[in-house]
Protein backbone atom coordinates (compact mmCIF):
# COMPACT_ATOMS: atom_id res chain seq x y z
CA UNK A 1 0.00 0.00 0.00
CA UNK A 2 1.17 3.44 -0.76
CA UNK A 3 -0.25 6.89 -0.51
CA UNK A 4 -0.41 9.74 -3.55
CA UNK A 5 2.45 12.31 -2.55
CA UNK A 6 -0.27 15.22 -2.23
CA UNK A 7 -2.16 13.21 0.02
CA UNK A 8 1.20 12.34 2.09
CA UNK A 9 1.39 15.96 2.72
CA UNK A 10 -2.00 16.38 3.43
CA UNK A 11 -2.34 13.88 6.23
CA UNK A 12 1.26 15.20 7.64
CA UNK A 13 -0.28 18.95 7.59
CA UNK A 14 -3.53 17.67 9.22
CA UNK A 15 -1.65 16.02 12.19
CA UNK A 16 1.39 18.09 12.61
CA UNK A 17 -0.40 22.28 11.77
CA UNK A 18 -4.03 21.82 12.06
CA UNK A 19 -4.11 22.18 8.20
CA UNK A 20 -7.52 20.44 7.08
CA UNK A 21 -7.88 18.19 4.16
CA UNK A 22 -10.66 19.54 2.09
CA UNK A 23 -13.77 17.54 1.91
CA UNK A 24 -11.85 14.84 3.84
CA UNK A 25 -11.19 16.16 7.21
CA UNK A 26 -10.89 19.29 9.15
CA UNK A 27 -9.66 20.79 12.34
CA UNK A 28 -13.42 21.78 13.96
CA UNK A 29 -13.64 19.68 17.38
CA UNK A 30 -15.00 21.07 20.04
CA UNK A 31 -11.04 21.29 21.16
CA UNK A 32 -8.73 20.80 19.22
CA UNK A 33 -5.02 19.46 20.00
CA UNK A 34 -3.12 22.82 20.15
CA UNK A 35 0.19 20.94 20.73
CA UNK A 36 1.85 17.76 20.42
CA UNK A 37 4.40 16.30 22.91
CA UNK A 38 7.63 14.94 21.64
CA UNK A 39 9.03 11.89 24.13
CA UNK A 40 12.58 10.18 24.11
CA UNK A 41 12.84 6.35 24.65
CA UNK A 42 15.34 3.82 25.66
CA UNK A 43 13.90 1.39 23.10
CA UNK A 44 11.37 1.09 20.92
CA UNK A 45 8.31 1.92 22.00
CA UNK A 46 6.43 -0.38 19.20
CA UNK A 47 3.11 0.17 17.41
CA UNK A 48 1.21 -1.58 20.70
CA UNK A 49 2.06 0.88 23.76
CA UNK A 50 1.71 4.35 24.71
CA UNK A 51 4.55 7.07 25.53
CA UNK A 52 5.33 5.39 28.56
CA UNK A 53 6.63 2.42 26.75
CA UNK A 54 10.43 2.55 27.50
CA UNK A 55 10.42 6.50 28.12
CA UNK A 56 13.54 7.85 29.64
CA UNK A 57 13.45 8.61 33.36
CA UNK A 58 16.01 10.55 34.56
CA UNK A 59 14.97 13.39 37.06
CA UNK A 60 14.25 16.14 35.76
CA UNK A 61 12.88 14.77 32.19
CA UNK A 62 9.80 15.96 31.00
CA UNK A 63 7.85 15.41 27.15
CA UNK A 64 8.21 18.59 25.09
CA UNK A 65 5.19 20.66 23.70
CA UNK A 66 5.42 21.63 20.06
CA UNK A 67 2.83 23.89 18.61
CA UNK A 68 0.74 21.89 16.23
CA UNK A 69 0.90 24.44 13.45
CA UNK A 70 3.49 25.78 10.84
CA UNK A 71 5.64 27.34 13.94
CA UNK A 72 5.98 24.02 15.58
CA UNK A 73 6.15 22.26 12.44
CA UNK A 74 7.23 22.40 8.66
CA UNK A 75 6.16 20.19 6.13
CA UNK A 76 7.20 19.74 2.33
CA UNK A 77 8.27 16.73 0.04
CA UNK A 78 6.44 14.05 2.15
CA UNK A 79 8.36 15.18 5.27
CA UNK A 80 7.54 16.95 8.47
CA UNK A 81 10.54 18.28 10.60
CA UNK A 82 10.76 20.48 13.87
CA UNK A 83 10.68 24.47 12.79
CA UNK A 84 12.32 25.18 16.05
CA UNK A 85 14.67 23.56 18.37
CA UNK A 86 13.24 20.92 20.86
CA UNK A 87 15.33 21.37 24.34
CA UNK A 88 14.40 18.60 26.94
CA UNK A 89 15.17 19.65 30.39
CA UNK A 90 18.96 19.41 31.75
CA UNK A 91 19.39 15.98 33.64
CA UNK A 92 20.40 17.03 37.24
CA UNK A 93 20.68 13.34 38.44
CA UNK A 94 19.88 9.87 37.11
CA UNK A 95 21.00 8.34 33.44
CA UNK A 96 19.52 6.58 30.45
CA UNK A 97 20.28 6.11 26.99
CA UNK A 98 17.89 7.31 24.68
CA UNK A 99 17.64 5.29 21.14
CA UNK A 100 13.92 6.38 20.21
CA UNK A 101 11.94 9.64 19.97
CA UNK A 102 7.70 9.64 19.73
CA UNK A 103 5.09 12.26 19.02
CA UNK A 104 2.12 12.24 21.25
CA UNK A 105 -1.19 13.71 22.39
CA UNK A 106 -0.29 13.93 25.93
CA UNK A 107 1.79 15.93 28.25
CA UNK A 108 2.23 13.13 30.25
CA UNK A 109 0.59 9.33 31.14
CA UNK A 110 -0.16 6.97 28.64
CA UNK A 111 -0.39 9.02 25.70
CA UNK A 112 -1.33 7.86 22.30
CA UNK A 113 1.31 7.87 20.18
CA UNK A 114 1.34 9.02 16.59
CA UNK A 115 4.97 7.98 15.20
CA UNK A 116 7.82 7.05 16.66
CA UNK A 117 11.14 6.15 15.47
CA UNK A 118 15.05 5.83 16.33
CA UNK A 119 17.52 8.53 16.81
CA UNK A 120 19.92 8.62 14.14
CA UNK A 121 22.90 7.98 16.98
CA UNK A 122 21.75 7.15 21.17
CA UNK A 123 21.86 9.79 23.11
CA UNK A 124 23.79 9.12 26.81
CA UNK A 125 22.10 11.50 28.86
CA UNK A 126 23.38 11.84 32.45
CA UNK A 127 23.99 14.92 34.94
CA UNK A 128 24.33 18.63 33.04
CA UNK A 129 23.52 17.04 29.46
CA UNK A 130 20.62 18.59 28.04
CA UNK A 131 19.09 16.65 25.28
CA UNK A 132 17.65 18.44 22.41
CA UNK A 133 16.91 18.43 18.45
CA UNK A 134 17.97 21.42 16.55
CA UNK A 135 15.42 22.96 14.38
CA UNK A 136 15.16 20.35 11.14
CA UNK A 137 16.82 17.72 13.16
CA UNK A 138 13.25 15.81 13.72
CA UNK A 139 11.79 14.32 10.95
CA UNK A 140 8.85 12.27 10.42
CA UNK A 141 8.51 10.76 6.84
CA UNK A 142 5.03 9.26 5.19
CA UNK A 143 7.12 8.03 2.44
Amino acid sequence: MSKHDTFENDLLKLIFQAVAVANLADNAAGSPAANLYVALHTADPGEANDQTQSEIAYNTYARVSVSRNAAGFTVSANNCVNAGNITFPTCNSGSGTASHFSVGMNAAAGSKILYSGALTANLAISAGITPAFNAGNLTISED
